[in-house]
């Protein structure tokens, strides 16, 4: 018999207000699947990444716009889903930032894409700016991310 699939959404406005609601609310249903402290800390910050991106580089700051995480527990994976309908960008001309030179040079920001990729299993993006820009990160479900009591299919 297969496992089920559950899903989860949530849609608020583009607004850094919203970031603490989209936190809790993926941290929430992250934390139902049985994930371990540092595994909710990665996924946390790169769910923050990801939105604070939207508020301000998507929508520049408009809170009149929406925000739309979906969230989707397989038998083997998290899937989070964070969809606008904001300015596009091209992620393959985000270079990996060099890490001493970005240190030594004490800059701030810049790193949302390479936190995201760094914190989760996969990353892609789908670009469609003005009609439907997404990120799908994904976190697999495994005996090293999750409780020992949780019984990993």
């Amino acid at each position: 018999m297969a496992k089920k699939v559950k899903t989860y959404q949530l849609k608020v406005p583009s607004s850094t207000d919203q970031l603490e609601i989209i936190r809790e609310f993926v941290t929430g249903v992250a934390r139902k699947v049985g994930f371990r402290e540092d595994e909710l800390n990665k996924i946390e910050l790169a769910v923050d990444e990801a939105s604070t991106n939207v508020v301000k580089h998507a929508y520049a700051y408009d809170d009149r716009k929406p925000i739309e995480i979906q969230l989707r527990v397989e038998p083997d994976r998290f899937v989070i889903q964070i969809t606008d309908k904001g300015k596009g960008f091209k992620p393959e001309q985000v270079k990996k930032p060099d890490m001493k030179e970005y240190l030594a040079k004490m800059r701030v920001g810049g790193l949302g894409i390479y936190l995201m990729k760094t914190m989760m299993d996969e990353v892609e993006f789908s670009i469609d700016p003005g009609r439907k820009n997404r990120v799908r990160m994904v976190k697999y479900i495994t005996p090293e991310t999750v409780h020992p009591t949780r019984k990993v299919s």
